[in-house]
């Protein structure tokens, strides 16, 4: 299916690897120019040749920025005033006990989750409303709406991130410009796979096993008992940037694999 992206401009955050690099290929591979972004710039520049070399026809660049960072920020701003397409994916968790959580990582996970984006929207959504189209999304996550305890302070910043799309979609009546929200269920990114690494090398439990053992023990409720993969994902991301998408307004879409057993 074409998804009408050729020639649209994307910034991807945190898209040297997982969720991130998922979804800025998949755009690619519809045509759209896409903004690799990362702290690392070798990292950067290796999925940028990567896109280039698989999707000659577009267009894509680099923005090695560490955009928790204000000043970061500043300087991408000014290498890219303008993008038709906002994917606010960076971010980190880390399974961390409530009562020891500290302070300043409950600080560092709000600014890296929840304010970069935040502060992303804020500077792009002007233009986006004066041309009447854009794209604006944030990753999220079932923990949003489904904590499972094992990380409050990473549960905290997705909750925000439903929030505040809802909050920017009321910006949007009557446009062609979208704020919505996508909540992958346990995706097999590179720190899932090492999660599986640090949970099972010292068992007795085989490689080809680890994964249909953590769905069993871990997450029970998954109605698809096995990890999403990276690339389901960034197709559906791919479409909500589309056109077609266009329906879609301050929307909190699942993509969980059943994972939550709620209707609403």
């Amino acid at each position: 299916m074409e998804l009408d992206l050729k020639g649209k401009t994307a910034l991807v955050t945190g898209s040297t690897k997982g969720i991130g690099k998922a979804i800025a290929w998949e755009l690619a591979k519809e045509g759209a120019n896409v903004i690799i972004n990362g702290r690392n710039s070798q990292a950067v520049d290796e999925v940028v040749m990567e896109i280039k070399k698989q999707f000659p026809q577009t267009t894509p660049q680099a923005a090695a920025y560490d955009l928790s960072k204000e000043d970061e920020r500043q300087k991408l701003f000014e290498a890219y005033p303008r993008v038709d397409i906002l994917i606010n994916n960076m971010g980190i968790f880390q399974p961390k006990d409530y009562f020891d959580i500290t302070d300043e990582l409950w600080q560092h996970f709000i600014d890296v989750n929840f304010y970069s984006g935040n502060a992303l929207a804020k500077f792009y959504l002007p233009e986006m409303l004066s041309t009447d189209f854009g794209r604006i999304i944030f990753i999220a996550s079932e923990e949003a709406i489904m904590p499972s305890g094992e990380m409050p302070q990473y549960s905290l910043t997705k909750t925000m991130n439903l929030s505040l799309a809802k909050s920017l979609s009321k910006l949007t009546k009557g446009t062609n410009v979208t704020v919505n929200t996508i909540m992958p269920g346990s995706t097999l990114t590179e720190g899932v796979q090492q999660m599986l690494v640090d949970m099972y090398s010292d068992t007795d439990i085989p490689e080809s096993e680890w994964e249909s053992d953590f769905m069993k023990n871990h997450r029970p409720l998954s109605q698809i008992q096995r990890l999403i993969r990276p690339e389901e994902i960034g197709r559906f991301a791919a479409f909500v940037s589309s056109p077609y998408a266009r329906s879609f307004s301050g929307a909190a879409l699942r993509l969980d694999g059943g994972l939550v057993p709620t209707i609403f």
